[in-house]
Order: C-alpha cells, then structure tokens, then sequence
C-alpha cells in the first residue's frame, strides 16, 4: 500500500489526503504547530510534527513514504520564512530526497505566497526532476486534481 506525506496538511492537505485515504492509500500529514495536529488526525490521517523550514523534521518522516506533496503555497511565515519555504529549505529536501523511497514529489504552485517564490519552487523542483529522476509536478490551484497527480506518479515507477 502506498504512503502518501502531506507537508502543510491544513484544509486542502486535510481534503487532499481524505481522497487518498479513499482510494487506498496511507497518509501521513504535518504541521508545524501542535495545535495542528488534531484537526489532521480527526480527518483519519496520521498526524506529524515538522517544521519544514527545517528540512531534518521532514525527512524523518520519509523512510516508508512514495509521494511527497508539499502544500505551501498558501503558507504564512515572515517574508524571510516564506523565501526559505519555497528556496533553500525545498532545495535541501529534494537534494535528500534521492536517497529515500520516495517516488515523486508534488509541489503547490499557486497560492498566497508571492508568485515569484512560487516560481523559484516550481523551478527548482523541476531541476531535481531532471536531475535525479524523481517524477514531479506542479499543482493548480484545483485540489480535486490532486490525488490524480498523486496516484499517477506513484503508477508511473511501479
């Protein structure tokens, strides 16, 4: 069965993993906030403590996990968080990544967060994609289509 890890599983994590959980996968979502972790558990998905603007905390939770989607294009933080959310700390994720069981990684690409560190994110996922071969995309604002991309990049490596 197939683990899904849902960086940022606020309301459309929490929406986004009952559509996994519905088509049989195992999904694992974080918060950076303890407060967080109830509304994550209550929707059936296991909850997590993680900070991703320390990458550390997020790959801790990556040894049984095929998909990561890194719902934070909506994030809230100080400008200096935010840039670190969608540069350097997603730059040090995806540069471990490779030496995990994930199979490919999801990225919000719209959202609140100013469109130029979106932009910046998107194109560094895109660079780990080619460079590493981890199978990737960049999600629309549309959750509905998420557990599509989800699912499809985890039949893509099997």
């Amino acid at each position: 069965m197939a683990r899904a890890l849902i960086v940022g599983c606020g309301c459309r994590g929490r929406e986004l993993g009952g559509r996994l959980l519905a088509e049989g996968w195992q999904v694992r979502g974080t918060s950076r906030r303890e407060a967080g972790l109830e509304p994550i558990a209550a929707a059936g998905i296991e909850s997590a403590h993680a900070d991703p603007s320390q990458p550390g905390t997020v790959l801790e939770l990556v040894g049984d996990v095929a998909v990561v989607v890194w719902l934070l294009g909506s994030a809230e933080g100080s400008p200096e968080e935010l840039a670190a959310l969608h540069g350097r700390a997603l730059e040090r994720v995806l540069e471990r990544i490779v030496e995990t069981p994930v199979r490919g990684f999801l990225y919000e690409a719209e959202g609140s967060v100013d469109a130029t560190l979106l932009a910046h994110g998107r194109e560094t996922v895109a660079a780990a994609s080619q460079g590493w071969r981890i199978p990737s995309a960049a999600l629309s604002a549309d959750p509905g289509t998420w557990a599509d991309e989800a699912i499809s990049l985890n039949s893509d490596r099997d």
